[in-house]
């Protein structure tokens, strides 16, 4: 591609493009993202590579990798367009009858077709009627199932730079940022904060001794079960590029960074070609598209820190410091990078930016609710049927995402908890420069991040969450079953905080050590009257006194299950069990011989041969022992409590208390 020069060269790409794509053309889309990838999905690309090839259909039939589709659990994903068929869990082996069948013969295989539970498992046919897929809004997302995104081309094709281009032609930096606030776009990695006010703000910061401001894309998506940031960077990192052109040109920035967790190659990888594609292309550098205006990107990889997910920490990870967070007197939007005026945000939030600067800021104001605009990308994992990143507008209800869009609890279970905001979620402070502060709440507030079945039709957007004292977070979306057990949960989190915590303020680097061993002898079945209100006194003085949000909020997830779910941790701690029989010291195992057929299934299950035959004691009956069989029992002092032989039996057996 020749570089483009002005606008009008771009107009000329985007209409040539137009001109030679037929949307009538068989393709074969299939998901490349990494999901699918840890799946198998690499395998099957290959093969329909070499199957295309030895049939030399390349130039009848178009073969496109893109970045991730959402559906994760169904992987590998695959679309035949133009009829929109949708194949999940598709595998090598099906890549001839697919291509022979469908592709060429026209005809549906219903091996490969998604079957769903709510309508008696009927085959459905074309992607767009996929309850998981029809009840989103995925208008950041959708086009990661369309475009390869190591083709510049294909981004160009589908309108992308022609919101930088109307932007660099026909506005002002004031008016973008006009623009930005009218939409009201907030921000989507935690706090929520005004878009528009925070690029206002480091606009008008004085600049600092290198004369520069910064722009800085936040990728260093740290939170259990969260892949949103990752997967929009590995499937469509042109939007996320010009997001960052256009706040760069509000802003009057330079040069700007991506802040990439090492732990995502393919992100990188995509990204850093996009990057280079732009430059090549003259949407990237000095004097962009003719207009004056130059702007650069650099990839920064983290090392996977959590708490370099916080704004300071990052910057000081940028400087090549050690990444640790500073008092938040002092703003990044003033003092940043280099002590220089910087404007941070997250993937999702440059993402939206092209989008509203295309569509304008009434139509995308259109969407969600009164203080909460646009959609939000969910990671939506856990006990729930369909897993995977989900695209919902603002305002939908707890209830609809979980049971409309994510199929509701498998198993026969009941639902029992969802949680949002990350692990150190909960009601944070933002103040009106765009910088968290620490948190320090009454008793009488605790909600945390831990919501229950009670709060099913709670809506989705900023202000409710808050109420409730959870958060938006930057998009993780935890569902927990009956089989949970809460008081583990909350030991499982905390772990996870006390390894991330960077150990520069005393109360998070040696509180949450208090309250994790405090947990650990609950779990032990060693926990004692007083320790769930010792757990609470030490949440208040970490909550007070930590120095970032990392600690401010840590202790909420814990403090939301003491709130809703405090009678599991009175039953480990005063009746010695595990209501969810997950606490290993806490529970047994036992056959019942009223059921026991004498299959020796569970036997052959048990890692150390823990399970023995036994003939019935003197009266004891076992009514459904099969003939020529024995008996089976459990010697506990060999039993390591694994369940294996639990998840091994049919015939319900095995009793676990």
């Amino acid at each position: 591609m020749n570089k483009l020069t002005s606008t009008a060269d771009l107009d000329a790409l985007y209409s040539k493009l137009q001109a030679a794509h037929d949307p009538d053309k068989k393709a074969i889309v299939i998901c490349g993202g990494t999901g699918c990838l840890g799946g198998g999905a690499g395998v099957v690309i290959e093969t329909f590579r070499k199957e295309l090839a030895e049939r030399n259909l390349n130039d009848e039939i178009e073969f496109r990798v893109t970045g991730c589709h959402g559906f994760c659990e169904r992987g590998t994903l695959m679309v035949i367009r133009p009829e929109g068929i949708f194949y999940q869990r598709v595998k090598p082996k099906d890549v001839p009858d697919i291509i022979e069948q469908t592709v060429l013969g026209g005809k549906v295989i219903e091996r490969l077709l998604y079957c769903d539970e709510s309508n008696g498992k009927k085959p459905i046919v074309h992607e767009k009627d996929v309850p998981f897929y029809k009840k989103q809004m995925r208008l950041i997302f959708g086009m990661n199932g369309e475009i390869d995104p190591k083709v510049i081309e294909h981004y160009i094709l589908h309108g992308g730079y022609q919101a930088l281009a109307k932007v660099l032609t026909t506005m002002k930096p004031e008016d973008v940022i006009a623009e930005i606030k009218k939409s009201g776009l907030r921000g989507r990695g935690g706090g929520g904060f005004p878009t528009g006010r925070k690029w206002e703000t480091c606009r008008n910061a004085p600049l600092g001794p290198d004369k520069v401001r910064y722009v800085i894309c936040n990728a260093d998506e740290g939170d259990p079960g969260a892949y949103m940031d990752r997967s929009l960077l590995e499937g469509n990192p042109h939007l996320v590029i010009e997001g960052m052109l256009i706040g760069a040109y509000a802003i009057g920035s330079p040069e700007g960074f991506v802040y990439v967790r090492h732990e995502y190659p393919l992100a990188v990888a995509n990204a850093a070609l996009a990057i280079e594609q732009a430059r090549e292309a003259g949407l990237l550098g000095e004097n962009i598209l003719g207009s004056g205006f130059s702007f650069d990107i650099r990839i920064s990889r983290g090392g996977g820190a959590f708490v370099c997910g916080e704004s300071t920490a990052l910057m000081a990870s940028l400087e090549g410091q050690t990444g640790e967070p500073r008092a938040k007197y002092v703003h990044t939007v003033e003092r940043g990078l280099y002590d220089s005026p910087s404007n941070l945000n997250n993937v999702e939030t440059w993402a939206n930016v092209p989008i509203i600067m295309g569509k304008g800021a009434d139509w995308f104001a259109s969407i969600g609710t009164e203080n909460s605009k646009g959609t939000k990308v969910f990671s939506l994992v856990g006990k729930i049927r369909n897993t995977g990143l989900i695209e919902v507008p603002m305002g939908i209800t707890i209830r609809e995402i979980l049971y409309g869009i994510g199929g509701g609890v498998p198993g026969g279970h009941r639902f029992k908890a969802v949680q949002t905001g990350g692990p150190s979620g909960g009601t944070i402070v933002v103040d009106e420069k765009g910088a968290t502060q620490r948190v320090g709440e009454p008793t009488s507030a605790w909600t945390g991040t831990f919501l229950p079945e009670s709060l099913l039709d709670l809506a989705v957007d900023f202000e409710s969450l808050t109420e409730a004292g959870s958060m938006m977070g930057s998009g993780g979306m935890i569902v927990m079953d009956e089989t949970s057990c809460m008081v583990d949960v909350a030991r499982y989190f905390l772990t996870f905080l006390t390894e991330e915590s960077c150990g520069k303020c005393l109360p998070c680097r040696e509180g949450l050590r208090q309250m994790l061993a405090i947990l650990d002898r609950i779990c032990e079945g060693k926990g004692e009257h007083g320790d769930i209100e010792l757990l609470e006194e030490l949440s208040n003085v970490i909550m007070d006194t930590a120095l970032c949000a990392l600690g401010g909020t840590a202790p909420k997830p814990l403090l939301s299950t003491i709130r809703y779910f405090r009678d599991e941790y009175e039953a480990h701690i005063y009746d010695k069990k595990c209501p969810a029989g997950v606490c290993k010291a806490l529970i047994t195992f036992s056959i019942d011989p009223q059921a026991c057929t004498g299959c020796g299934v569970c036997a052959k299950a048990c890692p150390p041969d823990a399970i023995y035959t036994r003939t019935p004691a003197a009266g004891e009956t076992a009514p459904k022992l099969r003939k020529g069989r024995e008996l089976h029992d459990i010697d506990p002092d060999k039993c390591i409590k694994c369940g294996a032989c639990f998840d091994a039996c049919k015939f319900d057996a095995v009793v676990k208390e």
